[in-house]
């Protein structure tokens, strides 16, 4: 059976010669986009390829009208893919330096495209590092091979679906970035603080323990049956800056076992490139809503 939601660092270990197995490290940094790249070639799993967040997962930003991150075309992911030498009969494990939020963009990516095998490293880098596992410097490949694209089309919103759904009682739309940034109270990467109104909070943070690792299912469960109430799981929307750490709650309610959500790829960052969409900021009594 292959892995679709997390694997830990004993079971990835168990499978670093096996050419049918593929990692990816997804290191990088928002504040200098070059320190994952510089990280990788450093120190890696053996074997890992590096994907960079901005070059490898995100096609181009069009000012005005598409979020920070917006994904690349089929075409284009399904050419990296088979780059970095993944087929249908591929595991794939991603990683990240983090708390798994880059690794999780990865993760949906595929399964967008209908390849169900790729499963988040439990903890990343630090875990690996933190228990001595081997690791490998500078630039690993992958023999080619032919990645197939199978486009899922339901687990993508646009901002159209979004406004559609956002007020509608049998769909819950969720906000994944801080506290803080959903009641306005920081600005962050976007020039403009709120949050879509109609969105409820929820922190992708609060899916992991002190430890960096996933809760256990269980708790991830009881968290999102409490957030959803009685909507299910292909009802939800999730959506946070930039259509990245959204992908962390994505992957939480899959590995709880509560089915698949969908994501508003283009964000926050994409909501507020039209001045009519409304926004709410408890912080500014001004904000439209």
């Amino acid at each position: 059976m292959p892995y679709t939601t997390l694997i830990t660092t004993v079971e990835l270990s168990e499978h670093l010669n096996d050419p049918d197995w593929a990692v990816v490290d997804c290191r990088f940094s928002l504040d200098d986009t070059a320190q994952g790249r510089r990280d990788y070639r450093q120190a890696h799993i053996p074997g890992a390829v590096y994907a960079h967040l901005d070059e490898d997962l995100s096609g181009p930003i069009i000012p005005g009208q598409t979020g920070r991150h917006p994904l690349p075309d089929v075409e284009t992911a399904a050419r990296t893919f088979s780059n970095w030498g993944i087929d249908d009969s591929v595991q794939v494990v991603v990683y990240d330096g983090g708390n798994s939020s880059m690794a999780a963009r990865l993760w949906d990516m595929l399964r967008w495209l209908g390849h169900p095998a790729v499963a988040v490293l439990d903890g990343g880098w630090a875990r690996w590092q933190g228990e001595g596992r081997p690791a490998r410097s500078g630039v690993e490949r992958r023999s080619p091979r032919y990645f197939t694209p199978r486009p899922r089309l339901e687990l993508l919103l646009d901002a159209a679906g979004v406004e559609a759904i956002r007020t509608d009682p049998a769909w819950r739309l969720f906000d994944s970035r801080s506290g803080e940034s959903y009641r306005g109270e920081k600005l962050g990467y976007d020039p403009i603080a709120g949050h879509i109104p109609g969105a409820i909070s929820a922190p992708y943070a609060d899916n992991l323990g002190p430890d960096g690792c996933f809760l256990p299912p269980e708790q991830l469960h009881a968290r999102f049956e409490a957030l959803l109430g009685d909507v299910s799981a292909e009802q939800a929307v999730f959506y946070c800056g930039s259509g990245v750490t959204a992908a962390h709650n994505l992957l939480a309610l899959a590995h709880a076992g509560l089915g698949e959500a969908r994501l508003y790829v283009g964000s926050w960052s994409d909501w507020i490139t039209d001045p009519a969409r409304p926004i709410s900021n408890p912080s500014d009594p001004s904000s439209k809503s």
